[in-house]
């Protein structure tokens, strides 16, 4: 039985506020539109920076950079599988609200409340109200993180400049998108602003996520350290993804985020791989928006058209992207376990060679595509995790991770879900591997927040199966954050109606790093996990059934790697068998 949706929770990032007065706003009152409550201009030129005044010292978001990111005026820019719409204000007009109670006519009905944001003079925290037609009403919060000084793991986009009242100067500016659930089977007539504490929330963009029907995801991955440096010019990429079940019908989705940079692709194909980089019969066309060529905006997202193109389950697929380039930087997943093939630069469009593609590097990470969606009415699990659900020490190529095996298992019972892997090696639960810049780590921002766009937006989602929490153990995070981690990640889940199963973390005495201290601190996490009080819909104790009966603080040497950490594909086998398929 799935959770029903509860009164909305905060899904912005929970940071501490500045202690500073937001400015007086107009009396709260209702609009029948964002736009039409604007009352603050935000957004300027460099050569007219006096025309805004973003914070009320003067300065400002620059329209130059914005525009560089693809998010021009009136632009649509999707975000967690919502798709918002930037104001359609030229610089220098009003362009954002500062919320303050007002109450915004938004009529529909979805998934999840997004609004784009930012916070000036420090982070802004406020409760706001979500009103149903029925006359219904939950409660939401969000923070809406300092444009200047905010934390880097939620952003949605940064900018190289702001405005000062002379001109434009070298600092970067930030803007953020912060989601709230709301209940897919009422309909929304209006959203109340909240009445920020802190600094100044502002709202540039409001939207509802639609909610989908008769879709679910077949393969996804889980943007990590975010950035992989080109350029690569009129270049393409052959990537291979191994599906979860089949549909008759099929659409891509490709990921800038963490972006700085507009990506265009000039043309994607899919097929179905024969071996390496051939495939075996001629690629099919994908589409977006009826054209063959998409840009995807810094930070955002695209879905490709339904096209009609039978998907196996249980097979991999082969998808190419010709990207005519330059692309500087582009988002990655790095540790794909799997072969897949470029073209050189120059080499022009080679998304449709079947057995001749020009293969003139072999690399080991997926890029700009983070998932692949079949027709299905069944709905998705999500496999929330760190390498060992990322399938290290897995075979090269050999599709044999945990969820892989998982998704073979779903394949003997009706209804088959889909299962989307969205593991990062390194990933901790609490603290971030990587902050949004290139550069900054590899191991992806921290779970915690990342479940809008790698968990909660997933198409068809119905369940999360979590195993979080030993690197950061490892890296001295005291037990108890990271139980308080795991709660707020099944309140958040079970706020959007998801199912929620706990898995214990598996031992890992003779890595290079154990100690007996953190062997004490896995115990505590597993106790809690095994009677959490209702916490979790379910728990598998992975660590049971992996563990050598004769040393339990081990891995049973037949599953292990090598290393003393990661299970071998044996291990993620016993895994897999080990998940009671009724509690998903």
């Amino acid at each position: 039985m799935r959770h029903p949706r509860l009164v909305a929770f905060a899904v912005g990032c929970l940071v501490a506020s500045a202690l500073v007065a937001p400015a007086q706003a107009a009396p709260a009152t209702t609009y029948n539109s964002l736009a039409a409550a604007f009352d603050n201009v935000g957004i300027a030129t460099g050569k007219a920076p006096q025309a805004a005044d973003l914070d009320g010292h003067g300065y400002s978001l620059s329209a130059e950079d914005l525009a560089a990111a693809g998010w021009q005026p009136g632009a649509t820019v999707t975000v967690a599988a919502t798709t918002l719409t930037w104001p359609k204000a030229a610089a220098g007009h009003l362009d954002n609200v500062v919320a303050a109670g007002q109450t915004i006519t938004l009529r529909g009905s979805g998934t999840a409340l997004a609004l784009v944001v930012t916070g000036t003079n420090g982070d802004a925290t406020g409760s706001g109200t979500i009103n149903y037609a029925d006359g219904s009403h939950a409660a939401y919060q969000v923070t809406a993180p300092d444009w200047v000084s905010g934390v880097n793991d939620t952003k949605t986009l940064t900018m190289p400049h702001r405005n000062s009242p002379t001109g434009a100067t070298f600092t970067d500016t930030k803007l953020y998108t912060v989601l709230a659930p709301t209940d897919p089977n009422r309909t929304v007539r209006s959203v109340t602003l909240p009445t920020a504490s802190g600094g100044q929330l502002h709202v540039f963009a409001i939207a509802l996520r639609a909610a989908t029907s008769g879709w679910a995801g077949t393969w996804s991955t889980a943007i990590d350290d975010g950035l992989v440096n080109g350029p690569w010019t009129d270049r393409t990429l052959r990537m291979v993804e191994h599906t979860s079940i089949g549909g008759t019908h099929t659409r891509i989705r490709l990921d800038n985020a963490f972006g700085r940079a507009p990506v265009t692709i000039g043309h994607a194909t899919i097929a179905v791989q024969a071996t390496g980089s051939a495939s075996t019969a001629a690629p099919r066309t994908l589409t977006f928006g009826g054209r063959r060529t998409v840009t995807i905006p810094a930070g955002g997202q695209v879905m490709s058209d339904s096209l009609r193109f039978d998907v196996p389950a249980d097979t991999s697929l082969l998808v190419s992207l010709y990207l005519p380039g330059p692309v500087l930087l582009a988002s990655q997943h790095s540790l794909g376990m799997q072969d897949m093939y470029s073209s050189a630069d120059y080499s022009g469009d080679r998304t449709n060679d079947v057995t001749t593609f020009p293969n003139m590097y072999t690399f080991g990470f997926w890029t700009l595509l983070s998932g692949i969606d079949v027709t299905s009415s069944a709905g998705t699990v999500v496999a929330l995790g760190d390498s060992i659900t990322d399938g290290y020490g897995s075979t090269q190529s050999g599709n044999d991770r945990w969820p892989n095996d998982l998704a073979r298992r779903l394949l003997t019972r009706t209804p088959t879900y889909g299962v989307a892997n969205e593991g990062i090696s390194g990933n901790k639960v609490v603290t971030d591997g990587f902050n949004g810049d290139p550069g900054s780590g590899g191991a992806g921002v921290r779970a915690l927040a990342r479940l809008d766009r790698d968990v909660f937006s997933q198409t068809g989602v119905r369940t999360v199966i979590v195993m979080e929490g030993i690197n950061d153990l490892k890296a001295g995070t005291p037990p108890d954050q990271v139980i308080d981690g795991l709660r707020q990640i099944a309140m958040q889940a079970h706020g959007y109606g998801l199912r929620v199963v706990a898995a214990t973390i598996t031992a890992f005495k003779g890595w290079r790093e154990y100690t007996d201290a953190y062997e004490a601190n896995r115990q505590q996490v597993n106790a809690f996990i095994r009677d959490s009080g209702g916490v979790f819909d379910a728990v598998v104790d992975f660590d049971q059934v992996t563990r050598d009966p004769a040393d339990p603080q081990q891995l049973l040497a037949a599953y292990d790697c090598g290393d003393h950490l990661h299970p071998n594909p044996a291990g993620y086998q016993a895994m897999a068998d080990a998940i009671n398929l009724s509690t998903l």
